[in-house]
Order: structure tokens, then C-alpha cells, then sequence
């Protein structure tokens, strides 16, 4: 903490907040812009930024996708992609380590509200590094979003052609499902033994809808609802589906939760579990996640396009 004291002294000292003294003798204004950002704070940068970091996994992607991987100049512990992460140095983001971070000299620090503190802008600001907070709550949130990025580092043109190109899988992929003559009917799970889902304005009904089916917890008023064995037995759902990673025993499931064993989904075989990246990160893989959702729900009526070898996002 003295050498985050010192950092912040020192930034209201170059900021020429200790007294007329400090200033030089023929000041001029930096060159700059202000932009607004998701929580209606009103963000000054500089014209070009080519140091950037940021404090959750998928505006790390978010970034690459945009264009401007090469404008990181860290990463957190908790990015594993794209690969290119991995030459990077590493930080620690929860907490937010601002005594490292100053140390790397960024000009914007990229942070989300459904991560990151916004009282965390408030120290940085101190250190006199300018904070663009987003929300991602629905899949054009991410697109737009996504935009944003390459708006802010100045590669707008690759941004929006990424943004378009992850808006026209996805509608095909939707567009295929509106012909299905059945939705079966999805309980998307977060957690397996405590059963966390997501409530209604969440992105992830749009990729279920996507991918030819029904989720069950969209009209939950609760954004992170946590549900018990009689919802998930009143709901009889035909398909399960839990963010649980590629290795899941789906017995385990039905272990952690014996009375289950009437349900559709249960009695069916019917539990799969997908990377969770692809579905918790509100990035450019969420697209990918819908196609994954997509095979597991309807595994026979897959044209080509949407089978593994040809459907990457």
C-alpha cells in the first residue's frame, strides 16, 4: 500500500495538483477525446491508446477478436485465451494488484460491472488511468460491445466486420432452428449441486432459442435465480444442459440429486455438459457456444454446416 501511496502522489503531481510550481512554463493541452461508457460515466482518453489492459477473460477476447491483441500488455490469472495470452505477463485481477498494474504504464483499463468493482475506476483514476466500464446482458450487448472496442483502439473497420460476421452465424444458425418441427424443452444449469441458472434478460435464452429449444428459466424474474429439486421436477425438462466442461459424468447429476430420476432428461439419457468458456463468457465464443448448444439438442438433424469440422465462429 506505501508504494500504491506513492504512485498516486506522484500522479497528482505530474497532474500538476501540488501547485503552480509543478507546472511547466508553456503547458499544452493534451490531445484527447471523451467517450461515455455502459455505466454512463464520462471516460477522457487520449487520441491513440497502444497500452491496454483488461480485468475479465472475455474482454481479453473481446480485444483479439477487435484487432488489437497486440495492444495488451498484460493479462490476467484467470485468461487462458485466445493462446496468445500466454506470452503475456500476468496480473492479478480479483483483487485488481493496481500496484503492478501501474507499474505496466497503461492508457485504458477495460473492466465490466458483472466482474469488476466500479469503485475500482475511483483508484485508478487516482493513478491517472482512464477506466471503460461494459454490461453485457444480451447478445447484442456483446456485438455492440465488440464494436465499442474497435472504436476505442482505432480498429473499427476489423471490429465491426468480427461483430457482423458473429451476427450472421448466429442468425443462420436461428434461422435453421425456426423450421424445427419440436423445441424440446432446456434447463441450462450453472452449478450442479447448488443449482445456480440464469433468470430472464439473460443472453444465454438467446442461444437456447438459437440452437432449437425452450428454456425453462426465462420468464424467472430473479437474474441469477438458484433453483431447487421441485422447480427442476415441475419442469419436467426434456434436455439438461450444465456449463460443467467436457469431462462431466452426467451421473453425477443424478447422484447429487436422486428424486430427478422422473424427470424427461434423466430418464431419457439426455445430460450433457458443455466448455463452460463458451457459455459463462459474455464474448466473441459465445456464438460458438449456441452451436454447441444446437448439436446436443437436436444431434440428428444436423446439416452440414453446423457439424464440428465446419461450424467454428
Amino acid at each position: 500500500m506505501i508504494v500504491l501511496r506513492a504512485l498516486v502522489v506522484a500522479s497528482l503531481l505530474l497532474a500538476g495538483l501540488a501547485g503552480p510550481g509543478c507546472a511547466p512554463a508553456d503547458p499544452v493541452p493534451p490531445a484527447g477525446r471523451t467517450v461515455t461508457d455502459d455505466l454512463g460515466r464520462r471516460v477522457s482518453l487520449p487520441d491513440t491508446i497502444r497500452r491496454v489492459i483488461t480485468l475479465a477473460p472475455n474482454l481479453t477476447e473481446l480485444v483479439f477478436a477487435a484487432g488489437a491483441g497486440d495492444r495488451l500488455v498484460a493479462a490476467s490469472t484467470a485468461d487462458d485465451y485466445p493462446p496468445a495470452v500466454e506470452r503475456l505477463p500476468r496480473f492479478s485481477a480479483l483483487p485488481v494488484d493496481f500496484e503492478f498494474v501501474a507499474t505496466l504504464q497503461p492508457q485504458l483499463v477495460l473492466a465490466t460491472d458483472q466482474v469488476n468493482n466500479p469503485r475500482d475506476a475511483d483508484t485508478f483514476a487516482a493513478l491517472g488511468i482512464p477506466t471503460y466500464f461494459f454490461h453485457f446482458g444480451s447478445v447484442d450487448d456483446v456485438l455492440d460491445g465488440l464494436r465499442t472496442v474497435g472504436a476505442l483502439l482505432h480498429t473499427a473497420d476489423r471490429a465491426r466486420r468480427t461483430a457482423d460476421s458473429l451476427r450472421a452465424r448466429l442468425d443462420r444458425l436461428a434461422a435453421w432452428s425456426a423450421g424445427l418441427p419440436e423445441r424440446p424443452r432446456v434447463l441450462f444449469l450453472i452449478g450442479d449441486q447448488t443449482l445456480f441458472a440464469f433468470g430472464a434478460g439473460s443472453y444465454i435464452h438467446t442461444l437456447v432459442e438459437a440452437a432449437g429449444g425452450k428454456s425453462l428459466t426465462a420468464a424467472l424474474d430473479t437474474p441469477a435465480p438458484v433453483l431447487s429439486d421441485e422447480f427442476v421436477l415441475t419442469a419436467a425438462p426434456d434436455v439438461i444442459v450444465g456449463a460443467f466442461g467436457t469431462a462431466y459424468d452426467p451421473a453425477r447429476l443424478l447422484a447429487l440429486h436422486p428424486s430427478w430420476d422422473v424427470v424427461p432428461a434423466v430418464r431419457q439419457g439426455r445430460i450433457y455438459s458443455l466448455d463452460p468458456d463458451l457459455l459463462l463468457r459474455p464474448g466473441p465464443r459465445l456464438v460458438e457456444g449456441a452451436y454447441a448448444l444446437a448439436r446436443v439438442l437436436h444431434p440428428d438433424r444436423l446439416p452440414s454446416w453446423m457439424r464440428p469440422s465446419s461450424s467454428r465462429p
